[in-house]
């Protein structure tokens, strides 16, 4: 078995203990944050951890009506702007807290005079020194390259945070519970993956709090197939890049029920008419009834929780994809665990 195979098996127990583990501390920051003034909240990432910020973005801004921006770390680091943040909340999202160009802009935010949070999976790092407070992801070292456990929680930090700032309680303790059940797919996802061993490009589409999950499952066949791996909003994908679809062209779509139902099904529809080879990673019958493939969840997993176990067999499908062309998941070319950026 594959770390990185290890690693998503492991995942349960790491949000569990997450869960468990920093509920003291969200305690003590909700009380803090309650205190504070704030207008905007910038979110800074790279890599897995900037897909895991575009679903934080979507669900704080949901949730609570801050406005959420997602920093791009150039305008500090080679334009040397100085940006006024002495209302926000300025969240540096990392697994190893060793980026560069992150911990800079944390740096300058906190100069500026904004509330400083760390998401990491380590404790001793120069980011968790670095921010007013370090809220931690207790999965244990994570050995494979392709990030997994990381990922996910970091996305259960910022249901935390949110909740901190206010917003409601989708139902945050059943999440572990969930993957573990997404985890039960996997022998089904291991047939599946035999079907796309020569595929070389495809599309991957999300909407809403699934859109950071369509970057995550494209960066991962990226970075552990090889392959050439878009990623659109299931909006956006009609407006110009729909041309690329042609026969048996690969299309693999986050579709949860909810408010994204109706553009899903009006894709599949789309792309029926185009003859692609859609997959659809779902929770709906009715998607899943539309689609020529699909993996399904729990009909009744409410559309704000699906992020966390929808990505679950979405990284079973990279980690065997990857071993099924021969390839090795946990070291993939030109790569290394921790890139510094500046």
């Amino acid at each position: 078995m594959s770390l990185m195979l290890a690693e998503i098996a492991e995942q349960p127990a790491a949000l569990e203990k997450t869960l468990k583990e920093e509920q003291p501390k969200y305690a003590a920051l909700t009380r803090t944050l309650a205190g504070k003034d704030i207008d905007l909240i910038v979110l800074v990432a790279r890599g897995s951890s900037d897909n895991a910020a575009l679903f934080g973005r979507y669900l704080i801004e949901v949730s609570t009506g801050i406005p959420v921006s997602l920093a791009a770390p150039s305008v500090y680091t080679l334009y040397n702007a100085n940006l006024d943040l002495s209302r926000s909340l300025v969240v540096g999202v990392s697994q190893s807290g060793e980026g560069a160009d992150i911990n800079l802009v944390l740096e300058s935010a906190k100069a500026s005079g904004a509330l400083t949070l760390a998401i990491t999976n380590e404790a001793e790092s120069s980011m968790a020194k670095l921010a007013d407070e370090t809220l931690l992801i207790h999965a244990g070292r994570e050995r494979s390259v392709a990030a997994t456990k990381t990922y996910s929680g970091q996305m259960l930090h910022f249901y935390l945070l949110t909740r901190a700032l206010g917003g409601a309680d989708p139902g945050i303790s059943s999440i572990p519970d969930l993957v573990a059940k997404a985890h039960e797919l996997a022998s089904d996802i291991r047939e599946l993956v035999e079907r796309y061993v020569f595929m070389e490009n495809c599309v991957v589409v999300g909407r809403g709090v699934n859109y950071g999950n369509s970057y995550e499952l494209a960066l991962k066949l990226m970075e552990t197939c090889y392959v050439v791996a878009e990623r659109f909003s299931t909006a956006d994908f009609f407006h110009g890049p729909l041309a690329v679809v042609e026969r048996r062209f690969p299309v693999i779509m986050f579709a949860p029920s909810g408010v994204t139902k109706a553009s899903s099904l009006e894709l599949l529809a789309k792309l029926k008419d185009l003859h692609a080879d859609c997959l659809s990673i779902t929770n709906d019958p009715d998607v899943a009834a539309a689609s020529p493939r699909s993996v399904q969840l729990e009909a009744d997993i409410d559309e704000f929780l699906t992020p966390i176990p929808f990505i679950v067999p979405a990284q079973l499908f990279a980690a065997y994809l990857s071993a099924a062309k021969g390839l090795d998941p946990d070291a993939p070319r030109s790569l290394s665990k921790v890139t510094i950026t500046v």
